[in-house]
């Protein structure tokens, strides 16, 4: 058999003026930024599931983003799409740990001083995601003041009405039904409140008559659902390599991500589940 010869199929071989794959995806500044700070091999590991998780997530806010705007406009079937895309980001952001996993406590310590004082708890992109899904806390602005325009970002966010808010408003709407103001909390995490798990077991009463909503509480939980798994297998491989040490950004360690493990971001769709 001779080898294959692409051009014999028309594939184009020369790129010197035109767009290539590494151009688009600007591949040389991407592969380029693992800077180690050590000889250890596994610091490599370490950077790379690191900056695609921060990937990922990039691409969470995008999704999140477009999805609060579709469904504050009440366009229900391209929020749902992007809200299960988003759940299977989690997804992958999932995959990350097992890889992670294969790093033993002895390898990490070979470079875990050259980290310094840096840490996933200074993530400004995974605190806007809790920011946007409801969990806001305003203390936790403090980490980035150093950086005045992730700070104001940060700040915008909290200016601005959660995905869950935009949700309640649908389910208020559709329901004619209103809610207290203390559930449109800009800057406090979301609180579980009897009306809105009422009204939301109206939904689930009678999916047929509220299908819109039934699907957008089920897309909700979906998302909820795989954000539990990823913080649960954070904690898990955390506690997997370095115990209960301090975090180097000075957390607890694993007993400040345990204690994450008790947020509930859509509380009312999960207690609903007890009253049905």
């Amino acid at each position: 058999m001779s080898a294959y010869d692409p051009t014999a199929e028309g594939a184009k071989m020369s790129f010197a003026k035109d767009m290539s794959y590494i151009d688009y995806l600007a591949l040389d500044p991407i592969l380029g930024a693992q800077n180690r700070q050590s000889e250890a091999h596994d610091e490599m590991l370490f950077i790379i599931q690191h900056q695609t998780s921060e990937l990922w997530m990039c691409l969470a806010l995008h999704e999140l983003s477009v999805a609060r705007e579709r469904l504050t406009n009440g366009q229900f079937p391209p929020t749902f799409k992007m809200l299960t895309r988003v759940a299977r980001i989690f997804e992958q952001l999932n995959g990350a740990w097992d890889v992670l996993r294969t790093m033993t406590p002895s390898e990490y310590t070979e470079f875990r001083a050259d980290l310094g004082s840096s840490s996933g708890f200074q993530s400004h992109q995974y605190r806007l995601i809790e920011f946007m899904l409801g969990n806001r806390n305003r203390a936790m602005l403090k980490v980035h003041e150093h950086r005045p325009e992730l700070h104001h970002m940060l700040t915008q966010e909290l200016g601005t009405k959660s995905l869950y808010h935009v949700a309640l408003d649908q389910l208020s709407e559709q329901l004619g039904t209103g809610f207290s103001a203390k559930v449109y909390r800009m800057d406090a995490p979301h609180v579980s409140d009897q009306a809105v798990m009422e009204a939301w077991a109206k939904v689930y009463d009678d999916p047929e008559r509220f299908w819109s909503l039934y699907e957008l509480a089920e897309k909700l939980v979906d998302l909820e659902d795989y954000f539990r798994r990823w913080r649960f297998n954070h904690v898990t491989t955390v506690e997997r390599i370095i115990g209960f040490k301090r975090g180097t950004g000075g957390t607890s360690g694993v007993k400040y991500l345990r204690r994450m493990l008790e947020v509930e971001l859509f509380p009312e769709l999960w207690h609903v589940r007890g009253q049905l």
